[in-house]
């Protein structure tokens, strides 16, 4: 048995279970709880009971297997909270269907009010397998604004919305952005990267308000999949208001660990200005909100990667960088001397080869810096001399597999079968060192066995399997999922394992994910999850006093 000094109280939780698997190579039959941390383990299912008292609650989960709550590396639960507020066309499964949920929206709407949708729509999701057309929109809404954000990267909109944001034909790209036309040059309505904020700079979303209560729903959904934290991987100042204010309201179901973003459309001085007055850093905050870092964008999405080689549907594009690297190293630069971690999506080889020069350049100029403070976001593509690279630097990598799954189909046709079947190299990255912390980057609720089943079998939504060669078992995917984000966040001796003296975080499931058939992962869900040892999902009332 493990526990912490001999204490006079008692335990609030004692739970018996099948197994407790600790994540650091332990597997235990029982945990008992007190406050909001482990306080004793034992391999033994009777043997905390000297440690209860009158008013501890004993579970009897013999059926049931405890693991560490998970921690995602990387998820936008603003963004998905905010899509609960927003129209629902994630409901939609024909593009008629979707502009019907448009109208709708239109027809109950103030004149000339934005319809605004969820983000978490995909048109794998829709029978046409293609976006809704600027004219299918205009129809739906010709008097409102209409911005339909796909993802953090992509939009589709209607004539009153380029409108909106003076948006004309002959307006040119911005920079790290596209806006779609057709052949002859009209626009198309599709927005990628830097040209999707341009439009919806003018959209006027949820207030503070509405975004903390939508927080306490969001969360909720996400503790009822297991999962205990989230590291939020954007987060405009505004934002972090109404996270404050959910935090304050205890409507947090989840811990959160904040990236305050750092915007590629300010000059080199309003990023370094932006840095110097935040009044905080890397850190600051509590067990349940805290800030992690900065983020910063380097590519786009699966429609604006940064690529080496051009995309395998046109030979004219090879994606494009949203940073000059000199720009990014002084920013970056200025943000590591004053103690801040920064995280910076990079999806292509090309991005991926730059951000390298950039953080290369940043420690030459600053010094040696702590594991897990210069961090590369996703890495999708790389290859071997990349990833080399990285680890030399000791530049941290999380890692989202569930991109692969949602947009595998997207990949194979914009970068082709070989780019596609070797992006997030799991196997590789590890054999080189590499340190790593899963998540997911979905934008909306993900259950964590997906991911896990995907690590550890390449597998996606509609394109099969692909590249099974990069698959990893699957006590390594539940480690990245737990103790590497731990590390990542800098709380290893808080977070990601079943230990005394840690935040009491669990997930029970009612089969073991350690012994069972890879095909039953997916359909696999908690039967209870308990965050900082009180219940935040818990249906059947296994831990009910």
């Amino acid at each position: 048995m493990s526990r912490e000094p001999a204490d006079p109280l008692g335990l609030d939780f004692l739970i018996r279970a099948g197994a407790v698997h600790s994540m650091t190579g332990e597997t235990y039959r029982s945990v008992g709880t007190r406050g909001p941390e482990i306080v004793a383990v034992s391999a033994d299912a009777d043997g905390l009971d000297d440690l209860a008292d009158g008013h501890t609650v004993v579970v009897e989960a013999g059926d049931l297997t405890v693991l560490p709550a998970f921690a995602d590396s990387h998820e936008h639960l603003m963004e998905a909270s905010r899509n609960t507020l927003l129209v629902p066309v994630d409901k939609a499964r024909s593009v008629a269907e979707f502009t019907r949920i448009v109208a709708a929206a239109a027809r109950a709407a103030a004149p000339g009010e934005w319809i605004l949708t969820s983000i978490d729509w995909h048109e794998s999701n829709l029978a046409e397998n293609r976006v809704p057309t600027l004219a299918e929109l205009d129809a739906a809404a010709p008097d409102h604004p209409v911005l339909a954000r796909r993802g953090g990267h992509f939009a589709v909109v209607n004539s009153a919305a380029l409108a909106a944001a003076g948006i004309a034909a002959d307006t040119p790209d911005p920079p790290g952005g596209k806006i779609g036309r057709l052949a002859d040059g009209s626009r198309d309505g599709t927005l990628e990267g830097g040209a999707v904020y341009q439009v919806a700079a003018f959209a006027p979303g949820p207030g503070r308000e509405e975004l903390a209560a939508a927080l306490g729903t969001g969360s909720a959904a996400y503790a009822a999949l297991g999962v205990g934290t989230i590291r939020e991987a954007m987060t405009s100042l505004d934002e972090l208001a109404a996270y404050q204010d959910a935090r304050e309201r205890e409507l947090l179901q989840v811990r959160a660990r904040l990236m305050l973003r750092v915007g590629n459309e300010q000059t080199t001085d309003e990023a370094t200005a932006l840095i110097r007055g935040l009044g905080a850093r890397s850190g600051f905050g509590d067990d349940w909100l805290r800030i992690w870092g900065l983020k910063l964008v380097l590519d786009g999405g699966v429609e604006g990667a940064a690529m080496e080689q051009p995309y395998a549907n046109d030979p004219g594009n090879s994606g494009h960088l949203n940073w000059d690297p000199a720009a990014m190293t002084k920013v970056c630069a200025e943000a590591a001397q004053r103690s801040w971690k920064i995280g910076t999506h990079a999806v292509g080889d090309r991005a991926l080869r730059t951000l390298l020069d950039v953080y290369e350049a940043v420690v030459a100029q600053v010094g040696p810096v702590p594991p897990w403070t210069l961090v590369i976001e996703h890495g999708m593509v790389s290859d071997a001399a990349l990833r080399d690279r990285a680890v030399r630097g000791g530049f941290g990598v999380t890692v989202q597999h569930p991109v692969l799954w949602n947009m595998a189909s997207e990949m194979l046709v914009t970068w082709g079968p070989e780019r596609t079947q070797r992006v997030t190299p799991l196997d590789q990255w590890l054999a080189a060192g590499a340190d790593l912390a899963a998540g997911t980057d979905i934008v909306r609720p993900f259950n964590p066995m997906i991911n896990v089943w995907g690590m550890t079998t390449r597998g996606t939504k509609s394109a099969g399997i692909q590249g099974p060669e990069h698959a990893i078992d699957v006590a390594t995917a539940l480690r990245l999922y737990t103790v590497g984000t731990a590390e990542l966040l800098g709380e290893a001796g808080r977070l990601g394992s079943v230990t005394p003296g840690k935040l009491a975080d669990l997930v029970a499931y009612p089969l073991d994910p350690l012994a069972a058939s890879p095909d039953d992962l997916p359909g696999l869900t908690p039967a209870f999850t308990m965050v900082g040892g009180r219940a935040t999902h818990d249906p059947d009332k296994r831990l009910a006093q």
